[in-house]
């Protein structure tokens, strides 16, 4: 049985975000904060730029706890030994997991009920659900489903979600009683003046939630 990383502050790297202080300086600072995970996305690097980031990345987070998960791109996720996260619209979770092995946590992003639902928990070990709302970094999404709707995508998943798309601070206690195990951010840490202060205080406010 694999073992979820701390799915409660979710970190998806942004390369034009993070420019100030770069990629694998915002996640230092925000593992530090309470980030467990850190999702390395990069639509316009190819293989060899993902390992070469990514492998920056796993020196940096080496010894926290905190894990690292490949956007979309299998060969760098299975060439680092990092984790994976696919949309619907990229590999299947079935040839990805073929691909990355039966140890690694492997994501998906369900954007429908019906694709909820048809996650096997055999093959995939959370889901992204959403968006919640629209989002500039992301402008392929579908249209935004609302916390009504997260509810029922986190209900039709039979492994935990995350809460996905234009989430911020103020979101989390709405995330949270959704039914999701933690939020999924981008310019909520990204682009903050202080990625560690930032993903602390999510932290706080997700974990307020559990009290």
């Amino acid at each position: 049985m694999r073992s979820l990383p701390d799915l409660s502050v979710y970190l998806v790297l942004d390369p034009d975000l993070c420019a100030l202080r770069g990629m694998v300086e915002t996640a230092r600072l925000a593992v530090a904060g309470g980030a467990g995970v850190v999702q390395l996305r990069h639509k316009t690097a190819g293989t060899p730029a993902m390992i070469e980031t990514g492998r920056a990345l796993m020196d940096a987070l080496h010894g926290t706890g905190a894990m690292l998960i490949v956007n979309d791109d299998v060969e760098a996720a299975r060439a680092l030994g990092a984790g994976l996260h696919v949309g619907q619209g990229d590999l299947s979770a079935a040839k990805a997991r073929a691909v990355i092995g039966p140890d690694a946590i492997l994501g998906v992003s369900v954007e429908t009920e019906d694709a909820a639902g048809a996650i096997d928990p055999a093959v995939v070990d959370y889901v992204g659900a959403g968006p919640v709302f629209a989002t500039p970094t992301k402008l392929d999404h579908k249209a935004p489903v609302g916390w009504d709707g997260l509810a029922r995508l986190i209900a039709a998943a039979p492994v935990p979600a995350v809460a996905i798309g234009g989430i911020k601070t103020n979101h989390v206690a709405l995330a949270h009683a959704a039914g999701s195990v933690g939020v999924a951010v981008v310019s909520a840490i990204c682009g903050q003046p202080d990625p560690k202060a930032a993903a602390a205080e999510l932290r706080a406010q997700f974990e307020r939630g559990h009290a």
